[in-house]
């Protein structure tokens, strides 16, 4: 998404409603569709400084300051903050800005919150077209739904409302005369920027506070007293027409998700979208904000719903991975193959790669007989560039994965001095660099996307059973496994789950074509032939695999062992190494 330079393309107004004057402020072509951003506590306009760039190359981006607010007229009376005024000003906002037709909005915490009492007036939907609320939820429906939980007193009805009470424990400070002085302690620029920080997980430098911070931080608290316990002691029944689009924070300070489960009952059209982020999403999540806000108002617009959008309808019964995007390497046969097949069945969408092209289309081909929407690449996972390349088409042409599964790899066997150098890397750069690679180029992009997803490696049970004979094999996919663990603790905080998947003795090709060092070429098919035949009669075939990767994905397990041989041994070299490595040394497999 292209990005303007917003110093320099700003114009400044003044819009006056009830005796205050809003300062607005004006990015784009005013001929464009008009979006209205709405900050919150204890923010200005400048909340948005990073969200303004990436929607004002196509819109008309209108921000303002909240009365009260940076340059907007101050006052030290409550009732000047009641919700009705609030909204007041938004609609007086939004006829001077776009007269002729109906405004977008994208609000944020105390901005949302006002922005709800003004969608669910009469008439709203003719005079604003489609809302993003960003962590803030309608008081109203917030105080329904805590008395609908409490009047049937379950245990998870009652912890529900009581971690609500516990998260929203601070406004009692902010609504207490007196009391309210102890925010003075933290309303310091440089004391702010690093709580938001920490609470962001964002570098401070990305928290934009304008001129009047300290003044705005103190007065606007006002805001809390005019409104949280009315609300909460006598909720209104409060609908509205307007589509609405809730983006929720996983690690929300102030607002836990549960809150928003019941918005169903009281807005007609109503997407949702659960992000794992921290509350102040305008520093910490600019790009997805700007493209969620983007692909509303293009559905509303054009009547087609991009896949992110339709994932986040709350309507219908819908698959669980139906409208997702899983992309899969090594899916010309095997475990790539079937799990391929095992999303698809559940109305994933797949991308699946592999070295040999006929195999992958013929694995599409499967799909799409099923009724499934499949499309097939041709990739060598160990050439770094090409997988980058690959990862960038598939950006541009499908979208971010939802979960990318690395499943590709090759099998090895032969002593350690008869396998040559060369081959020895061979084995290392398809099995543990086809998987960083995957990981590196696929992964940025849906860490940079924000709205988490899940990374399948396959591992192997050799990962953590030495033997004899597979020195380069296990290695290789003991690189994985520790990779995986490593990559697991970088992307939690980002909501990207990393499952290692460790497979014993599977039936696939992958016996059928491992290369034995150090044998004949004659000595080397009767070995592929002998150990393909042991795997056949084993009789764990590649679709059992593939449904615990499903099942992995759905419970979120990290460390996946698969075949009762691979969950023994993975005990075992927890519990025992030794027994397993004095076994290891005496029995040789090869």
């Amino acid at each position: 998404m292209t990005t303007t330079d917003i110093d320099g393309a700003v114009t400044e107004r003044v819009v006056r409603n009830d005796g205050f004057e809003i300062a607005a402020y004006e990015y784009g072509d005013p001929a464009a569709e008009t979006v209205v951003l709405v900050h919150g506590w204890p923010d200005t306009h400048h909340l948005w400084d990073a969200v303004v760039p990436l929607l004002a190359e196509r819109f008309h981006v209108v921000t303002y300051d909240t009365r009260g607010h940076g340059r907007s007229t101050r006052t030290d009376r409550a009732a000047d903050y009641r919700l009705e005024a609030l909204a007041s000003d938004f609609f007086a906002v939004a006829d001077a800005v776009s007269p002729d037709r109906p405004v977008h909005v994208l609000a944020h915490d105390w901005g949302s919150i006002q922005v709800w009492e003004a969608v669910c007036e009469p008439g709203a939907d003719a005079r604003v077209a489609s809302f993003t609320s960003v962590s803030g939820p309608n008081l109203d429906h917030l105080g329904k739904w805590v008395r609908a939980k409490l009047s049937r007193p379950t245990p998870r009805n009652l912890w529900q409302p009581f971690t609500q009470l516990l998260s929203s424990g601070y406004t009692v400070f902010s609504m207490t005369p007196g009391l309210d002085r102890i925010f003075r302690v933290v309303a310091q620029e440089n004391r702010w920027q690093r709580i938001v920080s920490i609470m962001n997980d964002t570098p401070a430098a990305n928290i934009s506070l304008g001129p009047t911070f300290r003044r705005d931080a103190i007065e606007g608290l006002l805001i809390y007293r005019a409104n949280i316990l009315p609300r909460m002691l006598a909720p209104r029944e409060r609908r509205t027409e307007v589509p609405v689009q809730l983006i929720v924070a996983g690690r929300d300070v102030a607002i836990r998700p549960a809150g928003y489960d019941d918005a169903h009952k009281w807005v007609s059209r109503l997407w949702r979208r659960d992000v794992p982020a921290g509350h102040w999403m305008p520093f910490s999540h600019p790009e997805l904000l700007a493209t969620a806000t983007t692909e509303l108002i293009d559905a509303i617009r054009d009547g087609v719903t991009p896949r992110g959008l339709r994932r986040a309808e709350t309507d219908g019964d819908k698959g669980r991975f139906e409208d997702q995007l899983v992309v899969i390497t090594g899916a010309g046969s095997g475990i790539g193959r079937e799990t391929a097949r095992a999303f698809a069945r559940r109305g994933a969408e797949i991308v699946l790669s592999d070295i040999n092209l006929d195999a992958a289309k013929e694995t599409a081909e499967l799909i799409v007989a099923e009724g499934g929407a499949a499309h097939a690449y041709q990739l060598d996972v160990a050439d770094e560039e090409q997988v980058r390349s690959h990862a960038s088409e598939v950006g541009t042409v499908h979208g971010v994965p939802d979960i990318l599964i690395n499943n590709a790899g090759i099998g090895q066997a032969g002593g350690f001095f008869d396998t040559p150098s060369a081959e020895f890397d061979r084995v290392m750069r398809i099995n543990l660099g086809g998987v960083v690679n995957g990981c590196r180029a696929f992964g940025a992009a849906m860490s940079a996307r924000g709205l988490g997803g899940h990374i399948v490696n396959v591992s192997s049970m050799a990962a953590y059973s030495p033997q004899q004979g597979f020195s380069a094999y296990s290695t290789s996919k003991s690189a994985v496994f520790m990779f995986s663990d490593c990559l697991r603790t970088e992307l939690a905080g980002r909501g990207i789950s990393v499952h290692t998947v460790c497979p014993g003795v599977v039936h696939t090709n992958i016996v059928s074509t491992t290369t034995f060092s150090g044998v004949s070429a004659e000595e080397e098919k009767r070995r592929q032939a002998r150990y393909d035949e042991l795997y056949r009669r084993r009789r764990y075939t590649p679709d059992k695999v593939a449904e615990q990767i499903v099942r992995a994905v759905e419970r979120d397990r990290s460390i996946v062992p698969i075949t009762p041989e691979a969950r023994l041994q993975l005990q075992i070299s927890r519990f025992a190494p030794a027994a397993f490595r004095f076994v290891a040394a005496r029995v040789k497999l090869t």
